[in-house]
């Protein structure tokens, strides 16, 4: 059956690709797929096209780059697409309201946190960091303000003890893959309730992160220090400084002990990891990663590299 709406998707990073596959495996296909222009990567920085580009041109479908959605051209562009609805997920770029106002029915924004709880730019890693026990994916109707609009519906997820950033990515791309499939058949048949207005007391932000903010502070208590390495795996990845030289941890615990020694100071060693004393408790450094090494565990670290305990 032929897509009854006209759609298009505006998207950038990998967490997009399963929501775009879904559209296109759902019977729903955009006509245009907008994506942030090609940027410096890797150690040469050459210009390195995003996921959803790749994945777009791959699919065979027409691919637009502005530098951002305020031009005449290609707001003039959209205009002539006669859009039903346009899907946002990740874009990284703001959508004037002159954008937000083209297609018929608005744009949708697919937004990875229980709305109004985590709007803004990072809200699978700010959950995961600040110990919540679930997180989750909306659909939403965007407007100016900031991942303010109605909500059409959302979908929960347990957050694990030893979920991580990139785990927790994973599973809410799939799951707003398949809230927005729900979604996109309700307003094709006629049959989508109206959203449901965020309760703005219970917002909170989501800033974007900064690789500043990955060193560690040892004097942070061991538990916040844990669930921070958690949600910065797999980016940026959480450090700090030995001997010296920088050492990524990608993996810790907390061990039932305790220590009187200062924040930072290796109490102890052994094949279960690297204790380090914190700001309350004792952290446990499980996997770690040398500067231009490879990941590896804390015992293999030790084995080329003995810590005694006072380090």
């Amino acid at each position: 059956m032929p897509n009854p709406l006209r759609i298009a998707f505006a998207g950038t990073p990998e967490f997009c690709l399963p929501v775009l596959d879904g559209m296109i495996n759902g019977g729903f296909p955009p006509v245009v797929v907008l994506a942030q222009p090609d940027r410096p990567a890797g150690r040469g920085r050459g210009l390195q096209a995003s996921a959803v580009k790749r994945f777009s041109i791959e699919h065979g479908l027409p691919v637009r780059q502005p530098e951002n959605l305020s031009g005449e051209k290609i707001c003039a562009e959209l205009s002539e697409w006669d859009l039903d609805l346009m899907v946002v997920v990740a874009y990284g770029l703001i959508l004037p309201t002159r954008v937000l106002n083209i297609p018929r029915h608005g744009c949708w924004n697919v937004h990875a946190s229980l709305l109004p709880r985590w709007r803004g730019a990072a809200p699978i890693q700010r959950a995961i960091e600040a110990g919540d026990d679930r997180s989750g994916v909306c659909i939403m109707q965007m407007e100016a303000g900031l991942d303010t609009g109605p909500v059409f519906a959302c979908r929960e997820t347990v957050i694990s003890a030893c979920e991580t950033g990139g785990s927790l990515h994973d599973r809410l791309a799939q799951m707003g893959a398949e809230v927005l499939l729900d979604c996109l058949e309700g307003l094709a048949s006629g049959f989508l309730g109206s959203p449901l207005a965020q309760d703005d007391k219970l917002a909170c932000y989501a800033r974007k992160l900064e690789k500043s903010e990955a060193r560690i502070d040892w004097t942070q208590a061991a538990e916040a220090l844990e669930r921070k390495i958690r949600a910065f795996n797999p980016w940026p990845v959480c450090w700090t400084e030995l001997n010296g030289e920088r050492l990524r941890i990608w993996k810790a615990e907390i061990p039932e002990i305790t220590s009187n020694a200062a924040p930072g100071t290796v109490t102890a060693t052994g094949p279960k990891g690297i204790d380090v004393a914190t700001g309350l408790g004792v952290l446990r450094l499980q996997e770690v990663q040398r500067s231009g090494g490879i990941r590896m565990t804390a015992q293999q670290y030790l084995n080329a590299h003995p810590l005694p305990a006072g380090t």
